[in-house]
């Protein structure tokens, strides 16, 4: 049993990690702030005797009496949709701050205790890609004055930051990139692809696609994610290692519309509106050949089976 902190520990990704890591033994310690995380999220955790919460916000250094022996950073609004008020164009100040500065007092924080740590970087550091799939070795093609900038760039000095600690203190330490992730607890006013679609077709509203929709995602199911962000804090050999989690299923946005429509039994007609937000990448797909060999991991999750699931939890919400 290891003493653990997870910062956005009530978020989406961070809850269901918190749920893994009491699972698997261990004592976990959730941090947050609320700003796009939920108390509804870690609510059945609250009696546990081995999960405790702080209301912190982790731009502001944690308190020096805290131990932790892992410490994975997850904290971050991470929607993009500018219509979403938890979205990074909302809060791009917050989003600025948290990736950057509270990044640093994590680092430090575990540096200072001697705890492993681990950074939930993204895939956005890839930007819109000029190489398909992406592998890790990528360095991108991001702008650092577009929309998105305010994230992107962000997660990009963040695992600068982590880099730099790894190289000069010695600090025990390893990034993940996410690629895109669904599943149950993502909210619905987080207004990403999947949720919009979900959300349109079980109110049997025209279920609406940016573009000409053939644009490509690959979705991994939140289960998958937290699976691999596991193995990358405890598996050996993981220190000083960026491993991209994610799927390399590839399907159109317009595909992706179609199957929410039949899983809903939907009515919902699909329809094609604005063009395609500045910045907004037209492939997504993870080389995660790196993530089988190092941690034995690849997501298992069919993607029919885990958009049921988050079907069936948007329609407990309702």
């Amino acid at each position: 049993m290891a003493k653990v902190i997870v910062t956005g520990g009530a978020g989406f990704i961070g809850s269901h990690l918190c749920d893994k890591l009491l699972s698997s033994g261990h004592e976990v310690l959730c941090i947050d702030n609320f700003l796009t995380g939920s108390e509804e999220n870690i609510a059945h955790l609250q009696d546990d005797t081995r999960f405790q919460f702080i209301n912190h916000d982790v731009i502001t250094p944690l308190p020096d009496q805290l131990q932790a022996e892992y410490l994975f950073h997850l904290a971050s609004p991470a929607s993009p949709n500018h219509h979403s008020k938890i979205s990074y164009h909302q809060l791009p100040m917050e989003t600025m701050l948290v990736n950057t500065a509270g990044t640093l007092n994590m680092l430090q924080f575990a540096s200072k205790h001697n705890a492993k740590f681990l950074f939930t970087s993204t895939s956005e550091v890839y930007g819109d890609p000029l190489e398909h799939p992406q592998k890790e070795s990528y360095r991108g093609n991001v702008s650092t004055t577009g929309p998105r900038s305010v994230y992107d760039e962000a997660k990009r000095f963040g695992e600068t930051l982590v880099a730099y600690f790894w190289r000069n203190k010695g600090l025990d330490a390893r990034i993940v990139r996410i690629f895109n992730t669904y599943g149950p607890r993502m909210s619905t006013a987080d207004m990403r692809m999947i949720s919009i679609f979900i959300n349109q077709a079980l109110s049997y509203q025209p279920i609406t696609i940016f573009g000409d929709g053939k644009q490509t995602r690959s979705l991994c199911e939140v289960s998958d994610t937290v699976e691999g962000i596991m193995r990358m804090m405890f598996h050996d050999n993981t220190k000083r290692e960026i491993v991209n989690i994610g799927s390399s299923n590839e399907h159109t946005v317009l595909e992706y519309a179609e199957m929410v429509k039949r899983l809903t039994g939907s009515t919902s007609e699909i329809q094609f509106a604005e063009q395609l937000p500045q910045d907004d990448p037209l492939k997504r797909r993870a080389d995660i050949s790196k993530a089988k060999a190092l941690l034995d991991w690849s997501p298992v999750v069919s993607l029919e089976e885990g958009l049921q699931k988050m079907i069936g939890y948007y329609k407990s919400q309702k």
